[in-house]
């Protein structure tokens, strides 16, 4: 307050408008904090990332995924070609194996040695991961999730489920829930539903201020440090943070100049957190790494 009181002689005020001054004063500074520590979760510094930039066939990246957490290969899909994509992050040399036609895939998962890519209308793909075959065993898996938009899909090693998060489902009758299916992966690629959860769309309004939101999630991911759910959305430019029972717990709001159009999410094993960005003609596709801070 020292700058204020030296900026306004306020020695003459009539004291109603000096507590006025300094109430709006006060307010001001809770307030500028208070968006500063909104804007990053715990552990992340979301205005300082390492920015990869990827290739004109990456311009429209959208899933992201490591093998295992390793960080020296970056696996990643773009929403037009049936392609995957692999990669140490900041390499130019971007090879790719063909796994399937043209579609809008959205999101991969590594598990078991078993790719599984995601497609917009909820159709699942899964095949060995092996680069060196050019031509890999594909299943398509066409009755596993209802009628819907999708966009986001996590692998978890360690209770060996796959996650797939609906954006726009016919089965939700109104925008205030949005559902994940879990699913159990058998060594041959087949799936089985394990069970479905739910997010409270009402938690993320009012953490936000915020009375109607229809939220659209487009990248899920889990934090291996704290066992939180990190939920993205690139249409309401959120960060969802929920804890492992997909209790949402805060709320962080995306900057559109760093997050042109957020589609993936990932973390390695060091707990750095990866965020997958589409281009578009003026800016290229990205990769931003925020790493992980003591």
């Amino acid at each position: 307050m020292v700058f204020i009181t030296s900026y306004f002689n306020i020695s003459n005020m009539p004291k109603p408008i000096i507590s006025l001054i300094l109430s709006v004063t006060c307010l001001f500074f809770v307030s500028c904090v208070g968006q500063q520590e909104a804007r990053s979760p715990k552990g992340y510094d979301f205005s300082n990332p390492v920015k990869y930039d990827m290739p004109d066939d990456l311009t429209e990246i959208s899933g992201i995924a490591f093998n295992k957490g390793n960080p020296d290969t970056l696996f990643v899909e773009q929403d037009e070609d049936g392609k995957l994509f692999y990669f140490k992050p900041g390499s130019k040399d971007v090879p790719a194996i063909k796994f399937g036609k043209s579609g809008d895939y959205e999101d991969l998962a590594i598990i078991s040695n078993q790719v599984v890519m995601l497609r917009s209308d909820g159709v699942l793909f899964t095949f060995p991961l092996d680069v060196k075959n050019a031509k890999p065993a594909v299943k398509e898996l066409d009755s596993l999730l209802p009628k819907g938009e999708y966009e986001g899909l996590f692998a978890d090693d360690a209770s060996q489920l796959i996650y797939a998060l609906c954006k726009r489902c016919a089965m939700e009758k109104s925008s205030k829930t949005n559902t994940i299916f879990s699913f159990k992966l058998s060594a041959d690629g087949a799936l089985q539903s394990d069970g479905k959860f739910i997010i409270d769309v009402k938690k993320i309004e009012e953490l936000t201020g915020t009375k109607k939101i229809t939220f659209h999630p487009s990248a899920l991911s889990k934090n291996r440090q704290t066992g939180e759910w990190y939920i993205l959305s690139s249409v309401n430019k959120l960060l969802v943070v929920a804890d492992p029972n997909w209790v949402v717990k805060a709320v962080y709001t995306l900057n559109p100049r760093t997050f042109h159009q957020p589609e993936g999410m990932t973390f390695d094993n060091s707990n750095n957190l990866y965020i997958s960005n589409e281009g578009d003609k003026v800016q290229p596709g990205n990769v931003l790494k925020f790493e992980l801070t003591k």
